[in-house]
């Protein structure tokens, strides 16, 4: 007599959420993904030393639900290199999918299905705010004015289709991710996300869009600095240079 064929698991995603100084919101957060995704998902919390406790909640929450891990930094050691450490802990577990999500809910948590689904036909989705149906919330028109631009800038400089390169909501094949070389990925911020989607288009992945609405934070500050605004504008003319001399990667 055979044997009935084993039934296979589903895709097993990631999602990572570096965390500092988000007690406010980081149960929230966990409570809102895990009624959207169910078991469909693990949450990785990588917290910078936030000194307001936000380790101590998520130990919490940990105690009542496996699907919870936490590692912690010493310090505020920033975005790119939490993300890079969270993309090798995917691979290192054998994760199907990687989600990068805020903590402080300007990422409806309940958007990841969405994005998760979208990979059946690409290697990178991005939640983005600037294709038909997204948008943001409680932003002025200066700082619209700016993303736009820098979008546009992005684009047009390092000539891919992609509508919201500097969009920190998006999903990632983990296949794809083990074949960058995670070492030399250096940027921060706006220009982190920028790096990763002009390698992921430099190597011909396939990269979708889906529409999300981005709502700005009402509790805590924006991580966002001018500095790191200028410094990935310079990166990004520093790789639409390379690329024109012929050195993509």
């Amino acid at each position: 007599m055979s044997k009935s064929p084993t039934p296979q698991r589903p895709p097993l995603a990631l999602v990572i959420t570096p965390t500092y100084n988000e007690r406010d919101s980081i149960a929230e957060v966990v409570r809102r993904l895990f009624d959207a995704c169910g078991e469909r998902v693990d949450l990785l919390v990588i917290d910078d030393g936030s000194p307001d406790g936000t380790a101590h909640i998520v130990r919490h929450l940990q105690r009542h639900d496996s699907r919870i891990h936490l590692h912690q930094r010493a310090g505020k050691l920033g975005l790119g290199t939490a993300y890079v450490t969270g993309f090798r802990w995917a691979i290192e577990r054998g994760y199907d999918a990687v989600v990068e999500m805020d903590a402080d809910l300007s990422h409806d948590p309940a958007d990841v299905p969405r994005l998760l689904d979208a990979l059946e036909g690409a290697d990178l989705v991005i939640g983005s705010r600037y294709v038909p149906g997204g948008g943001v919330t409680n932003w002025g028109r200066l700082r619209r004015m700016l993303s736009a631009a820098g979008n546009l800038y992005a684009r047009l400089w390092l000539g891919y289709p992609v509508k919201d390169s500097t969009a920190g909501f998006r999903a990632y094949r983990t296949s794809a991710l083990a074949a960058e070389d995670l070492d030399d990925v250096r940027s921060e911020g706006y220009g982190f996300q920028i790096e990763m989607t002009r390698r992921f288009h430099n190597r011909g992945r396939r990269i979708h869009e889906v529409p999300i609405t981005f709502v700005e934070r009402v509790r805590g500050r924006s991580k966002m600095s001018r500095r790191i605004v200028i410094e990935a504008l310079m990166a990004v003319t520093r790789w639409g240079l390379r690329d024109r001399v012929g050195r993509k990667g």
